[in-house]
């Protein structure tokens, strides 16, 4: 699963999203980012977290003693993920923003931007990718870092591809079966969960999610085009290069110190 790209399909989601992600390696991502920023040689004090679901990386963040822009399209999630963060941390430095991250808008500049969990995947076109990235160059401080991750082609075409998926448990139950466009080469997710109320019986709902895929190449190009200075492409929460069959590419950029 991944953060929220769109307002009306995870509105009913939200509630079970955390069960649902119960394995997802947030702590990896945060090393991926401590891990970024020592090789920059730079120390963060604001982050603005794009497509933060529920707050589980915001968490995290916090954790560092960082200030932290949460910023999400659903307000189902963000008012998941304030009810969360109040309980661990309720005098935390942080700010929830219900926000498309093609329009993003903050109110101050911050130190880095992180894109995680491959929300930019839902992003469903070129212009849309290279709005956001022009976004945040403008919301960074020079100097200030972009973290960002997302499927790889290989992913989209050959792990979902055109597969389904199965899980049950004592709570929630789902089938998730992914449908594969080569000529867009994009994959929809059609999602039935069945979820148990408190009086035992199932409620039953349906979820459809599209994600793009997008080449490293473009992206490449993109944050170029968008001013920012490489640091490192890698994969698989590794510090690797992406290869041919690499499910996941991280991007780490910059944005210069001095602006041409």
């Amino acid at each position: 699963m991944s953060n929220s790209k769109n307002n009306t399909s995870y509105r009913r989601l939200a509630d079970v999203y955390d069960h649902l992600m119960a394995d997802a390696p947030y702590d990896q991502w945060m090393q991926v980012a401590v891990e970024v920023w020592r090789h920059a040689g730079v120390r963060p004090a604001r982050v603005a977290e794009l497509g933060c679901g529920t707050g589980s990386l915001t968490r995290y963040l916090l954790e560092h003693g960082l200030e932290v822009w949460g910023v999400d399209l659903s307000a189902d999630m963000l008012h998941v993920a304030k009810e969360k963060v109040e309980r661990s941390h309720p005098d935390a430095p942080v700010h929830w923003l219900c926000q498309d991250i093609r329009e993003l808008t903050l109110r101050s500049q911050v130190d880095s931007v992180l894109c995680f969990c491959d929300t930019l995947n839902y992003i469903p076109d070129a212009d849309g990718i290279q709005r956001v990235f022009a976004h945040v160059y403008e919301a960074l401080v020079p100097g200030g870092t972009f973290l960002l991750d997302v499927h790889t082609p290989y992913k989209i075409a050959e792990v979902f591809g055109n597969e389904s998926f199965t899980h049950q448990d004592e709570e929630v139950a789902y089938i998730w079966e992914s449908t594969y466009d080569p000529e867009a080469e994009a994959v929809e997710h059609d999602l039935t969960l069945f979820v148990q109320e408190q009086n035992g019986l199932y409620r039953r709902f349906h979820e459809l999610h599209r994600q793009q895929a997008y080449h490293l190449a473009d992206l490449t190009d993109w944050l170029a085009a968008a001013g920012f200075e490489l640091l490192s492409i890698t994969a698989d929460f590794t510090r690797q290069p992406v290869e041919a069959d690499s499910e996941r590419a991280f991007f780490a950029v910059r944005k210069p110190v001095r602006e041409d």
